[in-house]
């Protein structure tokens, strides 16, 4: 697959635009969008890796005395996993989940008496939101 057509992708375009707009935000000194924007771009991150099967420890062996391991490779990237492939409703999906958490953390920092913080939850949530039209 060449950059291009990865890139055409909409769940890439809208990867793109995030991440774009975190250096706005960065440049611009947005505290609120840029907290928001990182968090959301973690989380999407987060959700392209893939999962490691659970394996067994292998049996304790004395180590071997060749230095070559059967598949092994080596050089540049040769320790690079495959991600996965979001959707773009993957992603937006990511999205309304940060904005839901986002909203349920201000509904608790509201009933401990702490406003302000509720208030920067709400104004990280609205700057998630206008992503998803």
């Amino acid at each position: 697959m060449t950059l291009e057509s990865e890139s055409s992708r909409p769940a890439d375009a809208l990867r793109a635009t995030l991440r774009d707009s975190l250096i706005t935000a960065l440049k611009s000194r947005d505290s609120d969008a840029l907290a928001a924007l990182r968090t959301a771009i973690a989380a999407i991150d987060n959700a392209e890796a893939v999962r490691i099967p659970d394996a067994q420890p292998p049996a304790m062996q004395p180590p071997a005395m060749s230095t070559h391991v059967a598949g092994a490779s080596s050089g540049a990237g040769s320790t690079e996993a495959a991600r996965r492939q979001l959707s773009s409703s993957e992603v937006h999906d990511i999205l309304r989940d940060q904005i839901a958490d986002h909203g349920r953390e201000a509904d608790r920092y509201d009933t401990l008496g702490q406003a302000d913080a509720a208030h920067r939850l709400r104004r990280q949530a609205r700057a998630l939101e206008a992503y998803l039209h």
